[in-house]
């Protein structure tokens, strides 16, 4: 059965399925302890309320004896060059992962006509599926069930196919064989954390997500902390620069997936096109897209801080006065703050 799931998953789309136990060691229940107790969860108050539910996959599906876990690559192959377009000040950086459609409906998809075709050869199955939408440590169980290991910017890494890719589980009753974990291979390599541009690696293996770009322009209810938002640069929407430092991405596979094909031009778009847009475009335009659960004052707020920190544009300065009188508390402090930041930029050039 083991073997057959593997096959199913494959013709499913899905890069690699691996099985482990349903538990995590105690050391994992010790690291998460420390790492909420220092506040690095910043408000995603979910983390602390699940607490160590997330490391016990049994409590979290009563009967539950094994994790599937499969990967999917992400990386639109078609998609404009990252490194590229982050140099671009004019130009908005969305993490690749975000350019198509939403992750969780493709994935979940998949994950349940997996299950169910795995229920069809044994009635006796019961499962659940997730995609980041449970409280359930994926990283830590895709590692131990083989599927790589966690790098030093804490995201799992593959030997042959580097990071860029999705995570996805089932929990199932069944008692299959389980595969074995491998070793690390990071070795002395630090390049994810000297590239990070807000310390946010605050230690091999630990993040602090307030000082995460993910964190800050996904998560994080309202605007970014002022001494933040000079590093922030052009990233509007998550971060890429630890993985397109890490040199085992040079393995790294395009994604075969048609919906995580780049939508609207996302890959290299100017910022004030993207600010330019009114709520409705906005609406309209990320449907179906994981940026659109942000909102539309959380995007032109982090618009608004990439505009500031883009070179002096007089265009600029005319788009930020125009929403200087939203009636959103995040775009004003947002828009105010760049305004200033681009007329001292003006002042500085004599213009």
């Amino acid at each position: 059965m083991a073997s057959q799931i593997k096959l199913w998953a494959s013709e499913l789309g899905f890069a690699d399925a691996r099985i482990t136990r349903a538990e995590l060691p105690a050391e994992a229940e010790t690291a998460l302890a420390a790492w909420l107790a220092e506040g690095c969860h910043g408000e995603m108050d979910y983390m602390a309320r699940h607490g160590m539910l997330r490391l016990r996959p049994a409590e979290l599906v009563p009967g539950t004896l094994r994790v599937i876990s499969l990967r999917m690559h992400y990386w639109p192959a078609g998609a404009c060059d990252a490194d590229t377009v982050l140099a671009d000040g004019n130009s908005a950086y969305v993490s690749r992962y975000a350019l198509g459609r939403d992750y969780h409906k493709v994935i979940r998809n998949r994950l349940q006509k997996l299950a169910e075709r795995i229920s069809a050869a044994d009635p006796a199955h019961q499962f659940r599926v997730f995609t980041d939408s449970a409280p359930l440590a994926e990283v830590a169980l895709a590692a131990q069930a083989g599927q790589g290991w966690r790098g030093k910017h804490t995201l799992l890494l593959n030997k042959q196919q580097g990071s860029l890719f999705f995570l996805g589980e089932i929990l199932t009753n069944l008692p299959l064989p389980e595969d074995d974990s491998e070793p690390g291979h990071c070795g002395r390599c630090t390049r994810c954390i000297d590239i990070c541009p807000t310390g946010a690696i605050v230690a091999p293996y630990k993040v602090d997500a307030r000082r995460c770009i993910s964190y800050l322009t996904i998560e994080l209810q309202g605007v970014i902390p002022e001494p933040l938002r000079p590093l922030i640069g052009n990233r509007v929407y998550g971060c890429d620069d630890c993985q397109l430092a890490c040199p085992w991405n040079r393995f790294a596979v395009p994604t075969a997936e048609a919906d995580f094909a780049v939508r609207h031009g996302l890959d290299n778009v100017s910022l004030l096109e993207l600010f330019g847009w009114d709520e409705a475009t906005f609406l309209a335009r990320m449907a179906g897209s994981p940026i659109y659960r942000i909102g539309y004052a959380k995007w032109l707020s982090n618009l608004a801080i990439g505009l500031g920190n883009a070179p002096y544009d007089a265009a600029i300065v005319v788009a930020l006065q125009q929403r200087e009188g939203s009636e959103n508390d995040w775009v004003r402090e947002s828009v105010a703050w760049a305004l200033q930041r681009q007329l001292q930029a003006a002042a500085e050039e004599g213009k």
